[in-house]
């Protein structure tokens, strides 16, 4: 039977985009369904900021007017200008194992972006790299963490075969929490607490983080601004970001340090509560709330989400000092191991201190490219 693409152009084929995924996901075991309140907050253009410097596209494929297949376009004019690039992204691919619809979706991207002197497309890739980036390739057997993708293994296969070609890998490590501070982080800790121009800000409560949100986001936008595909925030998208992840923030694996009260480096681990978002089946309400906090609860396993060190900082052992606190923290509330989350493969300096703790490489994202 034909396939027909069709533009989403009303609510319910927003709504039909946001659910497709639940269908086509629906024996997939380890699956993790969006938060659909804050997947409709994504989508609104009113409500995400990242709209406002971005043209984009949102597509369905349909059979038999059954909607298959799903995938998102977006040209990040600003980080175009920023990068001197002319690049479009491709997101949110969904679809099963047929060629001839993930064919039809890509080729629509292709021509979109064509049509506006686009000379690339790569992805999977949203607006920024806080929004979930690369297939996995390595790793299908692990626990998914937050904001990333869970495809199936046959992704892979349907986007080479139309021509895709690997752009840049994300490794994962993971990082068994040992039961005593390793003697070497002892002696450089020591070293550098007797420093008085640095200072570690720990937390209790979710509302003493607040007052640090901006500070957090301007370093990361001036630590990440060189780094592969990073779109830099303004203000208001700091707010937006805060607000929707302090709530599922952990206050004691929030840790910042400041010299002379500017904020020079920080570290931000989120519990991983994807078997209760799983049990809730996206859905926080009427119980899903108290599923997602109970599997927190129980949680073994930290994501390291978030992490930056001033560049005139660097090399003088703050890594160190996070890395302390981080281990103290998970010692106190029965944390196994982390999961480093996306780290550049080219990052061979945070690479070395994941493995100088013991970790290993042990999932894989992929980030693909097409000339167009």
């Amino acid at each position: 039977m034909s396939v027909e693409i069709r533009e989403v152009s009303n609510r319910k084929q927003l709504r039909a985009f946001i659910r497709l995924p639940a269908r086509i996901h629906r024996n997939h075991l380890k699956w993790i369904p969006p938060i659909y309140s804050e997947e409709r907050k994504y989508f609104n253009k009113k409500k995400n900021r990242a709209f406002h410097h971005s043209e984009t596209v949102l597509v369905l494929a349909y059979r038999n007017n059954d909607p298959v297949g799903r995938i998102m376009g977006i040209i990040n004019h600003r980080y175009n200008s920023y990068c001197m690039e002319k690049i479009c992204r491709f997101c949110y691919l969904e679809c099963g194992d047929d060629q001839n619809v993930a064919h039809m979706l890509l080729s629509f991207i292709e021509k979109w972006s064509r049509e506006r002197n686009m000379q690339k497309c790569v992805g999977p890739m949203g607006f920024s790299d806080q929004d979930p980036g690369g297939f996995l390739v390595e790793g299908f057997e692990f626990e998914p963490s937050l904001s990333t993708y869970f495809n199936f293994e046959y992704m892979i296969r349907l986007l080479e075969k139309e021509g895709y070609k690997k752009e840049v890998d994300y490794v994962v490590y993971r990082v068994d929490v040992p039961e005593k501070i390793p003697e070497f982080y002892k002696r450089i800790y020591k070293r550098i607490e007797r420093n008085r121009n640095y200072t570690m800000i720990e937390f209790s409560k979710r509302k003493q983080i607040k007052a640090y949100i901006r500070p957090i986001f301007r370093l990361m936008n001036d630590t990440f601004k060189d780094n592969y595909g990073y779109s830099p925030l303004e203000e208001e998208e700091m707010d937006e970001l805060g607000k929707k992840y302090l709530p599922v923030v952990n206050p004691n694996f929030v840790k910042i340090i400041a010299k002379n009260h500017e904020i020079v480096a920080f570290t931000i681990g989120i519990l991983n509560m994807a078997p209760g978002i799983r049990n809730a089946k996206g859905c926080l309400f009427p119980l899903g709330v108290f599923k997602i906090l109970y599997a927190a609860k129980k949680t073994k396993q930290l994501d390291l989400y978030l992490g930056g060190i001033k560049k005139e900082c660097r090399e003088k052992g703050l890594d160190v000092m996070l890395g302390v606190k981080l281990i103290e923290s998970s010692q106190k509330t029965g944390i196994e191991f982390w999961d480093s989350h996306h780290e550049l493969e080219s990052n061979f300096k945070v690479q070395a201190e994941m493995e100088r703790l013991g970790g290993k490489v042990y999932k894989r994202y992929r980030i693909y490219q097409k000339l167009l």
